[in-house]
C-alpha cells in the first residue's frame, strides 16, 4: 500500500482522531473509509442514467419513435391548440 501525506485543518484531524478512538480503528482506515465513500458517491452522480433506471419504460402512451423523432413531436405540440385554463377561485 502506498503512503501518502496531508495536512488536515485540527477540527478535521480532530474529528478522524475522535471517530478512530471510537470505533477502536487506525486513523488511516478513518481517512481511507471516507476517501472510498466520496470516490463511491461521485461515481454514483456521474452516472446519471442509473439514478432514473426505475422509471425508463415508466410513462405510457408515448410513441416508440419518440427518442428518434423528437423535433417532429415537438413541432406538432406547439402547433397544436393550448389547453384551456380553469379559472381560480
Amino acid at each position: 500500500m502506498k503512503t501518502l501525506t496531508v495536512r488536515l485543518p485540527e477540527a478535521l484531524a480532530a474529528e478522524i482522531d475522535a471517530e478512530s478512538r471510537q470505533r477502536n480503528i487506525s486513523k488511516s482506515d478513518v481517512v481511507r473509509e471516507r476517501l472510498e465513500g466520496g470516490s463511491r458517491a461521485r461515481r454514483r452522480s456521474s452516472a446519471p442514467l442509473g439514478q432514473i433506471a426505475d422509471l425508463i419504460g415508466a410513462a405510457k402512451s408515448l410513441p416508440a419513435d419518440l427518442s428518434s423523432r423528437k423535433k417532429h413531436y415537438l413541432d406538432l405540440l406547439s402547433t397544436a391548440p393550448s389547453a384551456p385554463v380553469l379559472a381560480s377561485t
